[in-house]
Parts: C-alpha cells; structure tokens; sequence
C-alpha cells in the first residue's frame, strides 16, 4: 500500500502579522525598537524555517518586552516561541509558551494572538496525541477567527480540526472539516492552503481505501501545484498517483504517471527522483510482459546509478536486468550483467 507523508505535519498555520509599521518614536523608544525588531527578525527566521534561530532570536525579544513590561507584546512574542517549538517538534515547550501568550492575550485583549496561541496549543496538543484538548483549544481558535472575521485562522482551525479528527482515526469528521477549509481557500482564491487541504483529503481517502477519491484529490493538488508551479512537490505527486494506480493495476495510467514524474525530475536535475521513475517503468513494464521497455527503462535507470556512483542500486538493477533477459532466454546479455 503507497503510504503518504503529512508535509508540515499537515497542519495550516496563518502567516504571522509584521510587528509594527512604521518606527516608534518617544524617549523610551530605542528599547522598544530593538524589541520589535528582534521580534519582526525571529519571525522572519521562522518562516524561512530557520527555526533554531528563530528560537534564540525571540528569547531576546521576549526578555525586552518583560523588562519594559509590555504584557501585549509579550504575548506576541511566546506565541511566536511556541510556533517555533512546534516547528522543532518540541511540543511541551510549545504548549507552556502558548499557554501563557493565551493569558497574556485575554489579559490585554489582543484577540489575533488569542487566536493563535488556541491554534498553537490544538496543533501541539494533538502531536502528544491528547485529542480532546486538542479539539477544545482548536474549537475555541476558530469562534475567535469567526469573531473577528480572520478568514485565514478560520480555515486553518477547520483544517486542523480535521488533522485531528484523522489522528483520531475518525475519518469521515476529518473530511467533513477539510471541506470546510477548502471551500473557504477556494472562496478566497488562496492556492497555497488549498493544495495542502486537498493533500490532507487525499491523505485520509487513501487511509478509508478509497482510492478513486484518493486520485480525485491528488490531482486537483497536481494542477495547482503545477500552476504555481512547484517542480520538486509536482514530482511527489506524480509519484503517489503512480503507485495508486499500480497497485490498482491500470498499468498503462501507472505508466503515464511515471513518464511525467520523470520528465520534470530530468528537468530539475533531480537524479534520485528519475531514477526511482526508472524503476517503476521497468517493474511495470516487466509485469506486463513487455520486455523490450522494461530493460530500456532499467538501462537508464542504471546509468543514472553509475553516474550517483551509489553501488547497492547499480547492483539491484543488474539483478533486475538480468531476471528480465533470463525470461526472454537471452542468457548470453543476461550474463552481461
């Protein structure tokens, strides 16, 4: 069975809002600014996913705001520490900076980062596998969104709701969930968080053996990724709609599928990825009985091997090739091998 991997976890987190606009001015300015610009600095270190950096960043822009007493920005700035740890996959960190940018954030009102901080602890919650915190916190991440008409935390908490729900093994409440957050991304024209919706249903049909959906959705994924354009997740994709229809058994869609994967793996240089495309044309062309392309296929898969100088492959399709002309009776190439 093709098993899919969750990218990012699966989950959807909103892009975070720059920390100020324009410079602050007044005598106890130069502290501020060097907070706020520690703060937009961490930020930005976290969505270039430099997130160590990110973390050691936003500690000195947390300790500036407590020495000048600044409990909203404060907040602000655990709330981005807790994103972090998530990305770090240090969930009890996570959660305990979360948990006080939340009462922070009621304390003084600041609604976005009460959003936030709810979404951060869901996301958390759920990775600890305690679901119905994670369902209770990312239930209340969405009223507020809803409260305050944030359209994009509002379709991360549906998405998110529906990672749960999944986790939970509860796969018909996940869709119900992931079709909310893609009617909203749809609404919105916002492509990047309807690819990563239509991945997660593509995940959860492919988990319910539904593969026909499971198809539907991984081709949606494919066109908009297409379209951004996206070359190294277009060939992920194809790779996966590959494998489904293989182990369908519609070889010649199998086959479609992996000539285009690699196709854009040759285009981006991507050896192992062409490779891989290789060997799946020649197993299938191999099943079918045409011989012929299965050994063109593991030819150049092999010397895409030489070329990796990566011996264990070269040598498992040398085996491959030589099975191949043994069934046909060419035991004379088959020894060439």
């Amino acid at each position: 069975m093709v098993q899919f991997s969750e990218q990012e976890h699966g989950t959807f987190i909103p892009p975070q809002l720059r920390v100020w606009d324009a410079p602050p001015s007044g005598t106890a300015s130069q502290q501020r600014a060097e907070a706020d610009c520690l703060l937009e600095k961490g930020i930005e270190q976290y969505q270039i996913r430099d997130f160590k950096a990110a973390v050691a960043t936003l500690r000195q822009a947390l300790a500036l705001y407590q020495a000048l007493h600044d409990f909203q920005s404060e907040g602000k700035a655990r709330s981005s520490l807790g994103l972090a740890y998530y990305a770090l996959g240090d969930y009890p960190e996570a959660i305990a900076h979360s948990q006080q940018a939340l009462a922070l954030a009621r304390q003084t009102m600041d609604r976005y980062t009460e959003r936030q901080a709810l979404g951060n602890l869901g996301n958390a919650y759920r990775h600890v596998s305690d679901y119905r915190r994670a369902i209770e916190y990312k239930q209340q991440s969405l009223t507020v969104a809803q409260d305050i008409q944030d359209y994009r935390g509002e379709m991360a908490a549906f998405n998110n709701l529906g990672m749960t729900y999944k986790a939970m093994g509860d796969c018909y409440t996940a869709i119900a969930y992931y079709e909310k957050s893609l009617a909203l991304a749809q609404k919105f024209q916002d492509s990047q968080v309807e690819r990563q919706v239509w991945r997660n249903l593509g995940n959860v049909y492919h988990a319910l053996g539904n593969y026909e959906k499971t198809i539907l959705c991984y081709e949606q994924l494919l066109e908009i990724t297409h379209q951004l354009p996206d070359p190294a997740a277009e060939v992920q994709i194809l790779k996966n709609l590959g494998s489904i229809c293989q182990t369908l058994g519609d070889y010649p869609q199998a086959i479609a599928y992996h000539q285009r994967r690699l196709a854009v793996a040759l285009t981006i240089d991507e050896e192992r990825h062409a490779q891989q495309a290789l060997e799946s044309l020649g197993h299938i062309c191999d099943a079918i009985g045409d011989y012929t392309n299965a050994i063109d296929y593991y030819e150049q898969g092999l010397a895409i091997a030489k070329s990796m100088c990566d011996r264990r492959l070269e040598q498992q399709i040398r085996t491959s090739l030589k099975t191949v002309c043994c069934t046909i009776g060419d035991y004379s190439r088959a020894n060439q091998y």
